[in-house]
Parts: structure tokens; C-alpha cells; sequence
């Protein structure tokens, strides 16, 4: 039997409850599953940024990009809404909203982004989708965000 709204939507407010609290990799880590091998995948050209455009495959590749972003960006004010939740095939997309750094360079983009979130019959995360701003985050990895942010003001 495939889980309620109710339980697949707790599950990914769990996820992004913690994600938003900036909980320890470990604490993100229980969210995924252990019985199916799980995958992380941020959207993007992968040449902008090390995290961007490549899947991490099995607990220790999605624990790597966790502990890729948290050593590239900080982020605080993450707020999540307007979840849409899927029981036929168990998937939760949901928008979420930052302020991200990149840590190098000190540069600071507010963002929206959206999450995409497939759960097994445990309520845990097999594939986890991120759609986000890359061209802000590669910007910012060269410290050129804040010139081009201006220029476009002008």
C-alpha cells in the first residue's frame, strides 16, 4: 500500500525542516533510504560548480554533495512552501527560498528554487532533485555577482 498524503508530506517537511535548520549531514542523511540506493542531483551545467549537473549515487555520493555545498555556501532565512504531493508515484515538489553565500568570495544571492522528492514505501528519499540558480552561484564563485548585480541597476 502506497503511503497517505499525509505521511509523504510530513516526510519531505521533515527533510526540509532539518535541510532549513541546518542540521548536521548525518541528520539529512536520515531522511534517505537505506534500502534503495538513493540519488542527489542539482540541476545545472557542472562546469559552473563541483555540486551542479551530476548525480551522487548511494549514501556516501549524496553524503558528498551535502558536504560539498555546506564547504562551498552558507545560507540562512530558508523558507519552504506550496508543496505538491503525488501518492500515485510517491513525489513531493515543493518551493523553497534562501539567501545563499558562496564562502570564498562572500557573495549573496537571494534565491527560489524548487525541490523534487521521490520516497519509498518507508517514507524515505530515493531521488532528490534540486532545480536552483546556478548562474547566480557561479557568479558569485568568481566574485563577479555583485559587478553584474550592479550593472543591471543601472
Amino acid at each position: 500500500m502506497s503511503p497517505s498524503r499525509k505521511h509523504l508530506l510530513a516526510a519531505a517537511q521533515a527533510l526540509c525542516q532539518d535541510f532549513a535548520r541546518q542540521e548536521d549531514t548525518d541528520t539529512l542523511l536520515s531522511h534517505f533510504s537505506t534500502t534503495h540506493q538513493p540519488t542527489a542531483i542539482e540541476h545545472g551545467d557542472p562546469s559552473l560548480a563541483s555540486f551542479l549537473g551530476r548525480p551522487f549515487t548511494g549514501t556516501q555520493g549524496v553524503r558528498k554533495y551535502f558536504e560539498l555545498l555546506q564547504e562551498l555556501l552558507t545560507y540562512k532565512d530558508m523558507k519552504f512552501s506550496e508543496y505538491v504531493v503525488d501518492t500515485e508515484v510517491n513525489k513531493v515538489s515543493v518551493k523553497g527560498r534562501a539567501e545563499f553565500t558562496w564562502t570564498s568570495t562572500g557573495q549573496s544571492w537571494k534565491e527560489t528554487f524548487t525541490y523534487t522528492l521521490d520516497f519509498d514505501q518507508d517514507l524515505k528519499v530515493t531521488d532528490y532533485q534540486v532545480w536552483a540558480d546556478s548562474g547566480a552561484a557561479y557568479l558569485a564563485s568568481k566574485g563577479q555577482l555583485e559587478e553584474v548585480q550592479r550593472a543591471s541597476k543601472e
